[in-house]
């Protein structure tokens, strides 16, 4: 039995995974157990699950992975501080992250109260971890594979073919040069300053116009090569520390100069209406990205001749340039897993390791279900143990053991217009609550934006939400059929439907889906099947199971977000809890 840990440490949305004899058994984000979103450090919490999962003990592991190499690029390093100069904070931090992380072994050690591991701790490059969480997960035997993000290992991008199991890492974009580095800062000056709000811009951008477009061509600067670099003038992160991790939550401080500030004008303030120029930086910043991601892919197509792509890394959460792969390269099938950014890495460095050991080794991922599950006698247990708590909140409390009798019942409450929480099954791996802790509502509803956002999300109003819709149903919906089971891709909902579905149709008519296949998540598929035979719509509202709070993980965490919202029903397992009388 080989039995590896993959781990992302020591960086935002730290996680680990567990494969054995090259089979995922488990994966999560250290940040459901902590509660803490983006949390950072050894994922200690997520390390228990996944060997309790896998039931196996310290002594059985063979390698610990980690998705990050202290000695990768070193020379570039050194030769950037000796040209650059950089601060001394920024080289103290630097040499303060080496340190911690060179720190691992005794961090596990003390974890599963040993002195010493037997276990071989393996680094993996950020990098080749994120190629091969890509690939080495991916449906297809050849590929080229593509990392995308702010930096990892001193690089921001790498890329390389994957060949009948086995990947090369064939070129990078160094340090300074990032275009999420680049996002990031636009999303900064738009008055978005937490640690992951870059979806708050690809959001906003639809409402823009490309009027800001010549201004982001000067900030990013397309090369010959097919690579792209930054104007630095416009940046600080090549001279100073803006990285911080206080209670374990990253947080980057102003990463623009004032340089950007004269080019853009002055930063939105947090909580300041936005303006239509707003949109429009976010419309064509978005748009700028896009030129430089598509100018790298169509470089790499014509270099490699292969039409299947992998993509991984930060950038690869961008959805809105995801689904336009097709429209804007030659590549004809796409794959990103469900937890494309660094929470992936974890995957990444394991399965890297595996491929090491035993050379063509790898696992398809064709479901993102790999967290924690609860059984209905543990639900029964919470509810009879805040009964009081629920009969307070005029709770109504009952067993549906028949599971196509529960479909049926939570169709229709939603097609009645309620907001409906949804727990089921083992947590999602990744960001993406995508059916079994999810909040559902009624697409048809061009209200129900609003009313989730009132009850329950207390988010911005431009942002969208989410069809799930039946995989089958995709090519009448939708202008693209595709396979979309991470809801990584937006693409055009067909204009004659487009009325038919208000609640998750987005300003420029599109749609960021979730396909969904009744062998992936049946319960799931049969809910929906449940509510087109209500409706004629084969797809419902989805957005993940929170109130500005990581997502929930455990049935209380649940509950306790049902209670302090206006959600209408609860269905946890088979137990059905609902506001009034079902």
């Amino acid at each position: 039995m080989t039995v590896i840990v993959g781990i992302n440490a020591y960086h935002g949305d730290s996680a680990a995974c567990i494969i054995v004899d090259g089979k995922l058994v488990a994966a999560a984000e250290e940040e459901r157990f902590r509660r803490i979103k983006h949390w950072a450090g050894l994922p200690t919490e997520a390390i228990k699950y996944c060997v309790r999962e896998a039931g196996v003990g310290a002594d059985d592991i063979a390698y610990f992975a980690i998705n990050s190499d202290p000695k990768a690029n070193v020379l570039r390093k050194l030769r950037h501080s000796i040209v650059q100069m950089p601060g001394l904070s920024l080289l103290k931090d630097k040499l303060g992250e080496a340190h911690q992380r060179g720190s691992i072994n005794d961090e596990l050690a003390e974890l599963f109260g040993r002195r010493t591991l037997h276990s071989e701790l393996r680094r993996v490059e950020h990098h080749l971890a994120h190629l091969a969480s890509a690939y080495l997960v991916s449906p297809f035997a050849d590929a080229v594979i593509v990392s995308i993000d702010g930096f990892g290992d001193f690089a921001s991008a790498a890329w390389g073919p994957g060949r009948g199991g086995s990947l090369r890492l064939d070129g990078k974009v160094y340090f300074p040069h990032s275009l999420g580095i680049f996002y990031m800062a636009i999303t900064q000056h738009l008055g978005f300053p937490t640690w992951g709000d870059e979806y708050k811009v690809m959001g906003l951008a639809p409402y823009g116009k490309p009027t800001r477009l010549e201004a982001m061509r000067r900030i990013v600067k397309l090369k010959d090569d097919g690579t792209y670099e930054l104007d630095m003038r416009f940046f600080r992160h090549h001279r100073e520390r803006l990285q911080e991790w206080p209670g374990s939550a990253p947080h980057v401080n102003q990463i623009f100069t004032p340089a950007l500030t004269e080019l853009l004008g002055p930063p939105r303030r947090p909580g300041e209406p936005l303006s239509q120029d707003h949109r429009d930086i976010a419309h064509s910043a978005q748009a700028r990205y896009e030129e430089a991601c598509f100018h790298l892919l169509n470089t790499l197509h014509q270099r490699y001749g292969m039409d299947e792509l992998c993509l991984a890394g930060g950038c690869a959460m961008n959805s809105v340039a995801n689904g336009r792969v097709y429209a804007r390269t030659p590549f004809k099938r796409l794959y990103i897993q469900s937890a494309a950014g660094d929470a992936g890495g974890a995957i990444g460095a394991a399965y890297a390791v595996l491929n090491e050991v035993k050379p063509g080794a790898r696992f398809l991922m064709d479901h993102a279900y790999w967290g924690p599950a609860f059984t209905n006698d543990e639900i029964k247990q919470l509810l009879d143990a805040t009964a009081t708590q629920l009969n307070g909140a005029a709770c109504q409390i009952k067993p549906i053991e028949d599971e196509d009798a529960l479909c049926r019942t939570t169709a229709k409450a939603i097609a009645a217009g309620q907001v409906v929480g949804w727990f089921q099954g083992r947590m999602e791996w990744g960001p993406r609550a995508l059916g079994n802790r999810s909040i559902l509502g009624d697409p048809r509803r061009a209200d129900m934006k609003d009313i989730l956002n009132l009850k329950i999300k207390r988010r911005e109003s431009f942002r969208p939400f989410a069809p799930s819709i039946l995989r089958e149903a995709v090519p009448e919906w939708f202008v693209q059929d595709d396979d979309v089971p991470f809801m990584m891709q937006v693409y055009p909902i067909r204009e004659e439907k487009r009325p038919l579905i208000p609640a998750v149709t987005h300003v420029d008519g599109s749609g960021r889906l979730q396909t969904v296949e009744r062998a992936a998540n049946p319960l799931y598929y049969r809910l929906i099947e449940a509510f087109r035979d209500l409706t004629s719509v084969p797809m419902v509202l989805n957005t993940s199971f929170n109130e500005n709070e990581p997502v929930v993980c455990q049935p209380k965490e649940a509950l306790d977000c049902f209670l302090r919202t206006k959600m209408d029903v609860l269905v946890m397992g088979n137990w059905y809890v609902s506001r009034g009388t079902p």
